[in-house]
């Protein structure tokens, strides 16, 4: 018998479905509420709407849980690769040894960009932001890699194997260009991440060494940020991809989105705040004695999802330390950052109010030990989100049953008001 929810509107009583997810979690099928009762569900930021069934991402913030396709994200961070990661993601299962050197090798041979496309460079100004680039460049691609009405596998298939690859190439280059040097074009002699990393800091007369720690610490990264359920540039690909807008305009939009120093640019606060720190000696003690009587804001604790600890921020301290512990490497800003940490995690103002460190404690502390520019921080997270957002794009237009989404409000305005013409307005 189908379980209901029941509901009282001006005195009359209404039966809606109750919805279960596979690992427990329950919602109300409101999708009649309407209809049926001429009364819509207000709920502001969606904090608390579904707006999608799907099979990509678990999270379960209580438990400070989050899992890809139902493998817990610790033993992808201690046993995957950013790739495969990748196609576990897309196509839903891990790949075979074929089917990962197949993906492997399409992601090679679609890195390459239109050589025209370099003419989008040399507009911006040097002074650009990378995400500007970004979502430009990616919305052009539709216009040098057009799109057709109806995709076959393979079709697909390319599609996002270029959005994956010619990402990376595009922040590449961003980063060339704001620097003056020439682009470094993608090779066949390096895996993903390590490619990217021979197109940011080699030239033609500075080789890059490649160290091992650097390129696992990268890919721990891109695999902590492949995907987090319904976010809000996950959620604004959904959005705008319901529309029919082509994959190239919905992926930009997302870009656009996560461009928000509240959503893909929380990091770049957090080193903000600590270089800071650094740079005025603060009293970190009396800092944090500070954000407990609300007189200062403390970034990168805290979590709208996780309510425990951060697995995420749990694994990118681990990478981040065995960064800072190289012989030759020092930096005040990762010190600082661990003994906020150790204060917080001691402290029953923060445990009472499950304040633990989040993803963006760490992950621009990770990135800064790469020496990746912090105004490049957001690029390198959508570098690694791409293949979630495709993800989420593939699910949903694959759905038989997608409609544009279109959310509704409650009107607040003025009531009827006619028009008055100028000669008798005051």
């Amino acid at each position: 018998m189908e379980k209901t929810a029941r509901l009282i509107v001006d005195g009359k009583e209404y039966e809606f479905p109750l919805i279960e997810g596979t690992e427990g979690e329950r919602g109300i099928d409101i999708s009649t509420l309407r209809a049926r009762t001429g009364y819509l569900a207000l709920d502001e930021t969606y904090a608390n709407t579904g707006i999608c069934r799907s099979s990509i991402t678990f999270i379960d913030g209580e438990k400070g849980i989050l899992r890809y396709r139902g493998i817990p994200i610790e033993e992808l961070a201690a046993k995957s690769t950013f790739v495969e990661s990748a196609y576990l993601v897309i196509h839903g299962r891990l790949p075979s040894e074929k089917e990962l050197g197949d993906f492997s090798e399409l992601l090679n041979k679609s890195s390459l960009l239109h050589e025209d496309l370099q003419h989008f460079f040399i507009g911006f100004p040097n002074n650009a932001h990378p995400m500007a680039l970004l979502s430009t460049i990616v919305a052009s691609l539709s216009q040098f890699y057009p799109v057709p009405e109806n995709f076959s596998p393979e079709i697909e298939n390319q599609f996002i194997a270029n959005l994956i690859s010619q990402t990376r190439t595009i922040a590449a280059f961003s980063y060339k260009k704001s620097i003056g040097e020439p682009f470094v074009y993608p090779s066949y002699k390096y895996r993903f991440t390590q490619n990217f990393l021979n197109m940011m800091f080699s030239s033609p007369v500075r080789g890059y060494e490649h160290d091992p720690d650097i390129i696992r610490a990268l890919e721990l990264f891109l695999i902590l940020h492949l995907d987090h359920e319904q976010n809000c540039s996950t959620s604004t690909v959904r959005m705008v991809g319901s529309s029919g807008a082509n994959i190239y305009s919905s992926i930009s939009a997302a870009i656009c989105a996560l461009w928000g120093p509240l959503h893909g640019g929380a990091n770049q606060a957090v080193v903000a705040d600590l270089e800071r720190f650094v740079r005025e000696k603060t009293d970190i003690r009396k800092m944090m004695d500070e954000v407990k009587s609300k007189k200062r804001k403390l970034m990168g604790f805290g979590h709208r999802v996780y309510k425990n600890r951060d697995p995420r921020a749990i694994i990118l301290k681990e990478a981040c330390n065995k960064i800072v512990n190289k012989p030759g490497y020092t930096d005040p800003l990762f010190d600082v950052a661990s003994q906020i940490e150790e204060i917080a995690l001691t402290d029953d103002y923060f445990i009472s109010r499950r304040l633990y460190p989040n993803v963006d404690f760490y992950s621009g502390l990770v990135l800064r030990a790469i020496n990746i520019p912090v105004n490049m921080f957001t690029v390198l997270f959508a570098i690694g989100r791409m293949p979630g957002w495709l993800a989420q794009w593939k699910e949903m237009s694959d759905n038989p049953n997608k409609k544009i989404s279109r959310p509704r409000q409650i009107y607040t305005g003025r009531t009827i008001n006619h028009y008055v013409p100028m000669s008798a307005r005051k």
